[in-house]
């Protein structure tokens, strides 16, 4: 009955009204209006996307919790942890002890192992590894600062032949510099030549076209820098930077067994840093605690 009613007078009275002013087009449309639902709330806006910062921290904490799940995140993440003792050396030596010990060869070394280690585990490797990939920043701030020392120092004090060995030094790097500019921009072009003739690994995600296989190769150049200084004079070996080597060595020689695949060149290269660097650790000790 009451339904009745109310279209009665939607259909009859209304209409009238709406027509002493004028509005009796618009009876039709209203009587349509009132029996309308009302429309739906909107949804409510999407959550806003996270920050670099809070990224980064969630993925750091991930880490640190997942770090005992398994050999390989055990390894991979103490081994990272370890890599903080490099920068933390160069940091002790700059506050601790003169410009006079610091070796102008393996500086530069460490800064282009650090450099491309924070480039991989920071941005290149699936999922990165910040922890890894801060120690390796750090390192390179460290490392800089021990440079900005040494070259000083030489040059105030080391007279024509510290000259001499900054002038060979610059060159072999501004040719280094050269070379790997040139192939990294020339590096597509190569690839699209020589990957339908050569092997699979020449085109492959992790092949010599990218990074990755670069950061280890630095270790080479660590270890190599160290046998050529294997005489040094014991007092200018840095005792806290050869452990950290050593220790960064034991543990990522250990990684490369546990991951699948097991990555041998891997576990080699760190066996032969850990090898060269245990070799002047055993000389420093020896020295001044035997």
């Amino acid at each position: 009955m009451a339904t009745i009613l109310r279209r009665l007078v939607t259909s009859t009275l209304l209409p009238t009204r709406l027509a002493r002013f004028g509005l009796a087009g618009t009876a039709a449309a209203t009587g349509r209006q009132l029996c309308t639902k009302a429309a739906a709330p909107p949804p409510p806006p999407p959550a806003a996307e996270p920050g670099v910062v809070q990224r980064i921290a969630s993925k750091v904490a991930s880490e640190f919790a997942e770090a005992n799940s398994s050999p390989v995140k055990r390894f991979g993440f103490f081994g990272a942890c370890c890599n903080w003792f490099l920068g933390g050396s160069a940091v002790y030596d700059a506050s601790q002890k003169g410009a006079e010990v610091i070796s102008l060869p393996m500086t530069c070394v460490m800064l282009c192992y650090s450099s491309l280690f924070a480039r991989w585990a920071g941005w290149a490797v699936a999922p990165r590894n910040y922890v890894l990939a801060g120690s390796h920043i750090f390192n390179v701030i460290a490392q800089s600062n021990q440079l900005r020392r040494v070259l000083e120092y030489k040059l105030q004090h080391g007279g024509e032949a510290a000259k001499k060995e900054i002038t060979e030094l610059a060159t072999k790097a501004a040719t280094g510099a050269a070379i790997v500019t040139g192939l990294v921009i020339a590096g597509p072009a190569i690839q699209r030549v020589v990957a339908p003739i050569g092997p699979a690994f020449l085109s492959s995600a992790g092949g010599p076209f990218t990074i990755h296989p670069w950061p280890p190769v630095t270790k080479i150049l660590i270890s190599g820098t160290s046998m050529l200084e294997y005489d040094k004079p014991t007092e200018k070996i840095s005792l806290s930077q050869y452990s950290a080597l050593t220790l960064t060595g034991l543990i990522f020689s250990q990684y490369g067994l546990v991951v699948s695949p097991i990555n041998y060149p891997l576990t080699s290269v760190n066996v032969l840093l850990f090898a060269s660097s245990l070799w002047h650790l055993g000389r420093k000790v020896k020295a001044d605690y035997m």
